[in-house]
């Protein structure tokens, strides 16, 4: 979003988010759909991937931003984002056998397992990238290329402390000029509310796999994580991440 409003420098976007920038991985509309839209749009372009940086074509013409936050808080968002979704219609795209809705549903597991399983999961990085060895490889590349002149690192924390700051430490990594008097209505349409008060046309929902919209911005603030584990528990978490990436990482990371 934040790309989205320093390349048309108003909140009222010409078209759905997800039009603008799609998401490349998921493959959910036919790929040359996708590049045919990419080729006709007039303006800048600015592409979404979950991809880590050593795995997308790195050009110097292009800017690389990898957005951040506390991988325990990731973790939390990605077990409410996984009960947002509508397994009828994901098995429906991927051509498969819907669930049985006459069967009697599995007890699912809470949140605080769920965190405890994805912290001690031991799976190679490409096998799982939303894992925390997935996501700490994934960060690590980005952090080894932090100096390079068009690779951006942005932290959430920093987001949700400074948006105005962020944003134009952003724009000024894109060569984006903005007029002053613009300011204070992009950086109003950046925040959390208005974003969620606009979910239907900027949440990555183009073929309609969420349950809801709105739920995709579910809390906006950081720590959830931290609240659901013993002292034990993050001990234990700190000491797996310290053998997955670098400690000054992990001091960005952890705020």
């Amino acid at each position: 979003m934040i790309c989205a409003l320093l390349i048309f420098q108003t909140p009222e976007l010409p078209a759905p988010l997800a039009t603008l920038s799609p998401w490349l991985d998921w493959l959910v509309i036919d790929r040359d759909e996708v590049y045919a839209r990419l080729e006709a749009q007039p303006h800048r372009r600015f592409i979404k991937t979950h991809t880590p940086l050593d795995g997308v074509p790195i050009d110097p013409r292009a800017t690389y931003i990898v957005v951040a936050r506390h991988p325990l808080d990731m973790a939390v968002s990605l077990f409410h984002q996984g009960n947002n979704l509508d397994r009828a219609r994901l098995a429906e795209l991927a051509g498969n056998v819907p669930p049985d809705e006459t069967a009697a549903p599995e007890t699912p597991p809470t949140m605080h397992d769920s965190l405890l399983g994805w912290i001690h999961h031991d799976v190679a990085p490409a096998d799982a990238m939303d894992s925390l060895p997935g996501v700490m490889w994934h960060l690590s590349d980005a952090w080894h290329r932090r100096h390079e002149p068009n690779v951006v690192l942005v932290h959430y924390a920093d987001l949700s402390a400074d948006l105005d700051g962020e944003m134009r430490r952003i724009a000024a990594r894109l060569g984006i000029e903005v007029p002053a008097q613009r300011w204070p209505e992009l950086v109003d349409a950046a925040g959390f509310a208005q974003m969620r008060s606009r979910a239907a046309e900027l949440a990555p929902n183009p073929v309609g796999v969420l349950k809801d919209t709105r739920a995709f911005f579910r809390r906006g603030s950081s720590g959830a994580g931290r609240e659901l584990l013993t002292e034990q528990e993050f001990a234990d978490y700190r000491d797996r991440a310290s053998q997955l990436a670098p400690a000054d990482l992990l001091g960005w990371l952890h705020r």
